[in-house]
């Protein structure tokens, strides 16, 4: 395991997974800088195939690899969350 690679630049999924007693909510939040932190144009979905590749067979009930699988279940699935578009329009 290396800290501080193209798919965890600042090591934050790899020191997440040595926090004792880290909780899913805490995970979250890693999980967000992690994706803040990718360099532009890094294939997001590819880096976190990878880090569940890494860290997710060793730790399938870890809080982190649940994230990341749920992070990676969610991508690829927009939806329309709001905006003028979602406002019903006067009927008329």
């Amino acid at each position: 395991m290396k800290k501080g690679d193209a798919q965890d630049p600042k090591g934050l999924i790899f020191e997440s997974y040595r926090i004792e007693g880290i909780t899913e909510p805490e995970c979250r939040t890693i999980f967000l800088d992690w994706a803040l932190s990718l360099p532009d144009g890094q294939d997001s979905h590819a880096a976190l195939q990878a880090l569940i590749a890494r860290y997710g067979a060793d730790a399938p009930d870890h809080p982190m690899t649940q994230v990341m699988r749920a992070g990676l279940d969610g991508m690829g699935k927009p939806r329309r969350r709001g905006g003028a578009g979602a406002r019903p329009r006067g009927q008329g």
